[in-house]
């Protein structure tokens, strides 16, 4: 079994910054790509950012050159520096990871999320 578990969220006035994090624990061979989502009330999830095994990385256009996403392979976690934050920011946000287990069989998981909320 595998389990991601985000933390780091919180309230934060606007221009704000805040640090998300999201560790995946479990019979793990290699995780592939990790991503991160938001949810906002209302609307649709969409995806965020994404970073490859090997550090390749994208983002959406909406947080281009404000949000950071890294990773520590040798910790299996993954990152998301959010800087310069807008009240459109708020959201629920979900880690998600491609990881090929023991069996060389890969899957897809979803974290349960972290609650961002910024402030005007």
């Amino acid at each position: 079994q595998v389990q991601l578990v985000e933390s780091g969220g919180g309230l934060v006035q606007a221009g704000g910054s805040l640090r998300l994090s999201c560790a995946a624990s479990g019979s793990i061979r290699w995780i592939n790509i990790m991503n991160w989502y938001r949810q906002a009330p209302g609307k649709q999830r969409e995806f965020v950012a994404s970073i490859t095994g090997g550090g390749i990385t994208n983002y959406a256009d909406s947080v281009k050159g404000r949000f950071t996403i890294s990773r520590d392979n040798a910790k299996n976690t993954v990152y998301l520096q959010m800087d310069s934050l807008k009240p459109e920011d708020t959201a629920v946000y979900l880690c998600n990871a491609d990881i090929t287990n023991w069996s060389c069989s890969a899957y897809e998981y979803w974290g349960q999320g972290t609650q961002v909320t910024v402030s005007s």
